[in-house]
């Protein structure tokens, strides 16, 4: 005895579903690093590259070509000064 065909409907509607919400997450994730592809096991090393890309470009995951780092780029160090005690 066959199946009838109206019982796959929903399943169809759900794998649609789960599809189109992966593709989206997937294009949302890449609209957020420029364009590119989601980064995975970041350490520290990366993390560093990534902040300092982001303070040449602006961008997280952008980088340049530039031989001259931009005006003000040596006002944008990353390293925290502690304050002095008194």
């Amino acid at each position: 005895m066959g199946v009838p065909f109206e019982a796959f409907i929903p399943y169809a509607i759900m794998l649609g579903m789960f599809g189109f919400s992966g593709a989206a997450l997937s294009k949302l994730r890449a609209m957020q690093n420029g364009g590119k592809r989601a980064r995975h096991s970041v350490d520290t090393w990366d993390r560093q590259m990534m902040d300092r890309d982001r303070r040449l470009t602006g961008f997280l995951r952008g980088q340049t070509d530039n031989v001259r780092a931009p005006a003000g780029f040596e006002l944008s160090n990353p390293w925290r000064i502690e304050r002095a005690f008194i």
